[in-house]
């Protein structure tokens, strides 16, 4: 759709100037007079009519939006942070705010992930956007699986590269038989303690704020979680890699150090990469985010609504109500009572 908008306006422009400037291409006059007159002649066919109308029928076709797909999450942003820049993206997509629709009637945009990534790792982000953001609780429950990267000989406060070096063991007498010879130990329904860095909180506050502020914080004691199938895809030391396939709660950064102690040495999650959370894969369904439009999303939608199982699939929708509509962006946090895979934030 914006590709064709700026298709038009160019045509546009180019007619305008040949009506106002008969001169010769490069001569001083065509030069001078195209200045001024093409500049408000470009500006008036960003923001004539057409235009307008254009963007009101793209806010309308983003208001009617509802489901849930998935998109790609680099390393780097938090989930948080991609989210908004997903529903940023969008909202100047459609032309919002806009000063001249905002005495309309406003509705809500909801739009939210199931399911958080750690900011080091990469992969599979869940998104609902409007009613889908209802059906996030029913994603976190589903399995999940990842390929993690350990490095053997080094622990850190946070499990994972980011964080401090606490302590440093040996590991040049672990082979790859040991390494396999003990992953039955972490297979099936197991107790886990989870990571004080995490998501989880204590007293309303998340236990990984209150660590970076220096603050004293027991560990959460062990639950148990679900590692449905796990196998060592590749080692060489220090360095093994994983493929894990698990079920809600479940931490990875716990299980590669539990690991390690578990080979008298100790380790910490490299890289971390979720290729799969319930239907969704990295390869096949998460949106880079060059596709982050309102058009490659309403096709996401519509493709990824038969893989959701029949309880959770929504009913086909009323049409929306035309352009008299606005946007408006809502914050809402739900508990988050499991791992740091297992929020659910609306925005």
């Amino acid at each position: 759709m914006a590709a064709t908008e700026a298709a038009v306006v160019s045509s546009s422009s180019l007619e305008t100037d040949t009506a106002l400037v008969p001169e010769t291409a490069g001569t001083p006059a065509a030069t001078a007079a195209t200045s001024p007159a093409t500049a408000a002649a470009a500006a008036a066919a960003r923001t004539g009519p057409d235009a307008r109308v254009s963007k009101a029928a793209l806010a309308t076709k983003l208001l009617s939006l509802s489901g849930v797909f998935a998109v790609h999450k680099p390393k780097g942003p938090t989930s948080a942070e991609l989210l908004n820049r997903l529903k940023e993206k969008l909202l100047a997509e459609a032309g919002m705010p806009s000063p001249e629709w905002t005495k309309r009637k406003k509705q809500t945009l909801k739009i939210g992930h199931g399911g958080t990534l750690d900011s080091a790792a990469r992969g599979v982000l869940v998104v609902g956007i409007g009613r889908g953001t209802k059906m996030l609780t029913g994603m976190l429950s589903g399995s999940k699986r990842y390929i993690a990267i350990g490095e053997l000989g080094k622990a850190t406060d946070t499990l994972d590269s980011t964080g401090k070096v606490t302590e440093e063991k040996p590991y040049d007498k672990i082979t790859q038989e040991d390494i396999e010879g003990i992953l039955q130990k972490f297979t099936g329904n197991i107790m886990q303690v989870p990571p004080l860095y995490s998501a989880l909180k204590k007293d309303g506050q998340r236990l990984s704020t209150l660590m970076k502020r220096g603050e004293v914080v027991e560990a959460k004691p062990a639950r148990p979680v679900t590692v449905y199938s796990l196998s060592l895809q590749k080692f060489q030391p220090p360095f093994f890699t994983l493929d894990v396939e698990c079920g809600g709660g479940f931490y990875i950064r716990s299980l590669v150090s539990d690991i390690g102690k578990e080979l008298s040495s100790c380790a910490n999650v490299l890289e971390l990469t979720r290729t799969k959370q319930g239907p969704f894969t990295l390869e096949e369904h998460a949106l880079p985010e060059d596709k982050w439009t309102i058009d490659d999303i309403a096709q996401s939608l519509e493709h990824c609504s038969s893989l959701l199982p029949a309880e959770l699939a929504l009913k086909k929708s009323k049409p929306e109500e035309s352009n008299e509509q606005v946007l408006s962006c809502e914050y809402i946090t739900l508990s988050e009572t499991k791992g740091e895979d297992d929020v659910i934030k609306t925005y």
